[in-house]
């Protein structure tokens, strides 16, 4: 698994590189112990001990347990970001932002165990309140280009529509975390949640009605 750290550019000097070395040391011993243990139930103590680290220096890079938790959001950020970039620009809107959704969902599959329990300790810890809407940015940026090439509703407001999937997205998310061996996954949900917004978001033929979202 790619590391926070690792989603970063390569520092130059030897020291900012150690550095980054030991906060990815830590970062990876702390998601294989909320794995095996839980978030709540995994100490400071534990996650320096597997690093083979000082327990101090888990502060100089993480000041609190829940920094681990945002470490953990923003390399989903980064990663979605990245993959927006090599997206193909011509590509119709909604089949990007489904693109989008996909890697989403399978990126949350393929690391079930792991990514159930961030979720859960993510909520609990208020990160959805506090941390700034990075993936309705990006689900905005898709929009306002779809705009402007004509295959989103006209006066739609990509800003509003990206927090609307951005909500759904999460809401999902954390509907999928509680339940466990759910035959419906969470690829599925996200793409009819995608379906059922189509209205909204498709620019309608112009002899077609009108659609009131």
């Amino acid at each position: 698994m790619a590391t926070a750290a690792t989603q970063r550019p390569e520092p130059t000097g030897r020291r900012e590189r150690n550095k980054q070395r030991m906060a990815g040391r830590l970062y990876e011993a702390a998601l294989t112990l909320f794995q095996q243990k839980g978030y709540d139930e995994t100490t400071i103590d534990e996650i320096t001990e597997l690093a083979d680290t000082a327990r101090g220096t888990f502060f100089n890079h993480f000041p609190q347990k829940e920094d681990l938790i945002t470490a953990w959001s923003e390399q989903r950020r980064l990663i979605l970001t990245d993959l927006v970039d090599d997206l193909d620009p011509a590509q119709p809107t909604l089949s990007r932002l489904s693109h989008c959704l996909a890697h989403l969902a399978r990126m949350n599959e393929n690391e079930a165990a792991v990514a159930r329990v961030m979720v859960s300790a993510w909520v609990k810890t208020g990160r959805p309140l506090t941390e700034e809407p990075g993936t309705a940015a990006t689900f905005a940026e898709i929009i306002a280009h779809g705009l402007d090439r004509g295959d989103v509703r006209t006066g739609t407001d990509p800003h509003l529509l990206g927090l609307i999937l951005r909500d759904a997205y999460l809401g999902a998310l954390y509907r999928w975390s509680q339940r466990p061996g759910e035959p419906r996954s969470l690829h599925q949900e996200l793409q009819d949640i995608l379906r059922l917004l189509t209205p909204c978001i498709r620019e309608a033929p112009e002899k077609a009605p009108a659609v009131t979202c």
